[in-house]
């Protein structure tokens, strides 16, 4: 009998972007995956919680032998010939399970007895996960980090996604952080968010031994419902800050066009026929999450301002949301970063323009100018 092929090389395995076959059951799978991850199970939920069971009661070979006669035949075939048409399509794909064990030695074993042969990763998706996290940990000790911070508005996410070395956190969690930054479909998991940050900081500083840092966009401990690793969180309050300045005039400028003229446009593409009613359903429930912070006085003057911005948007091209988003910056996002920034004052090292920031970063980090 071959042996059959076996990974370790975990870093040499996430750094080459392999496909990746995951025969875990589907609960497992929506518990936390790597990103591009085919979940094609081996058993399904019910078929597995049954193995289980029978592993608990009455041990390892009558689970091993339940699972052989819940997925056989016909549905064994089946099975198999879903692997087969992925390994086709990603002839480099691998395969794992939820710590290298039974599953995916049987799935490979099924595949090679078809003719197919897949190399398995040691220790499955849990050493893989805990491979990233050990590093996202080790990075966050030592790591050089610099923190872009700016006042809503500012435009900090555009420069970052023009440097090479940057991290975007908001991109890993689909959430441009505020209220009215909840993206139109749903946020990664908390295991998915951290895998994401940890995977791109991987490839990111991938066989440098460059000490230049990396640019992290300033953020709470939130990003929407996803929480920031304890110690990436702890290496950004202890790391210097460039701050980018701007008129209050381009920043409300630039928050209209992303949060009420972009929102409305992609929300109707999303939504079709009901776009406009998930639009304004977007913006009163984003307003109403911030109503303890706002006072309820406050809250009904905007909510107000906003339903009649939204009654004559097709007429006025989305004109007076200017009228509610002045108030809610001026008064209410832009005293909070004034105040989160007036605690951090030790630390900035550079503060200037969108331009004379990306000019600093640019030296600072030892690339070209992004802009």
């Amino acid at each position: 009998m071959k042996t059959l092929p076996e990974i370790d090389d975990y870093r040499a395995l996430l750094l080459a972007e392999q496909p990746l076959l995951d025969v875990r059951a589907p609960v497992e799978y929506a518990g936390g995956s790597l990103t591009g991850a085919c979940n094609l199970p081996l058993m399904n939920d019910a078929e597995r919680h049954q193995v289980g069971i029978c592993y608990r009661q009455h041990g390892q070979q009558a689970a091993i032998d339940l699972g052989h006669r819940l997925v056989c035949g016909e549905l064994r075939e089946q099975r198999v010939a879903a692997w087969r048409d992925y390994i086709t399509a990603h002839p480099q794909a691998v395969i794992y399970c939820a710590r290298g064990g039974l599953r995916s030695h049987i799935s490979q074993q099924w595949l090679a007895d078809s003719g197919l042969m897949c190399a398995r990763v040691s220790g499955g998706y849990k050493a893989l996960r805990n491979y990233l996290i050990d590093y996202l940990g080790s990075f966050s000790a030592s790591g050089n980090v610099v923190v872009l911070s700016g006042m809503t508005g500012t435009g900090k996410t555009t420069l970052l996604k023009q440097l090479q070395r940057a991290i975007d956190l908001e991109g890993a969690a689909n959430h441009k952080g505020s209220s009215f930054g909840r993206p139109l479909d749903e946020q990664p998991n908390q295991a998915n968010f951290e895998n994401r940050i940890a995977l791109d900081l991987l490839k990111l500083i991938d066989g440098e031994e460059s000490s230049a840092p990396v640019v992290i966009e300033d953020e709470s401990r939130m990003i929407g419902a996803r929480q920031l690793p304890p110690p990436l969180l702890a290496r950004m309050a202890a790391s210097p800050i460039a701050v980018i300045d701007m008129a209050f005039e381009q920043r409300l400028e630039n928050l209209w066009q992303e949060y009420v003229v972009d929102r409305h446009r992609q929300t109707l593409a999303a939504f079709g026929e009901d776009g406009e009613k998930h639009f304004a359903n977007h913006l009163t429930d984003s307003l109403l999450r911030i109503k303890k912070r706002l006072g309820g006085a406050r809250t009904q003057q905007l909510l107000a301002q906003m339903e009649r911005a939204i009654a004559c948007q097709q007429h006025d091209q989305y004109a007076a949301h200017r009228d509610w988003l002045t108030v809610l910056t001026r008064d209410y996002y832009d005293p909070m970063y004034r105040y989160q920034l007036n605690q951090k004052a030790q630390s900035i090292a550079f503060r200037g323009s969108a331009d004379e920031v990306a000019d600093w970063l640019a030296s600072t980090t030892g690339q070209r100018h992004p802009l």
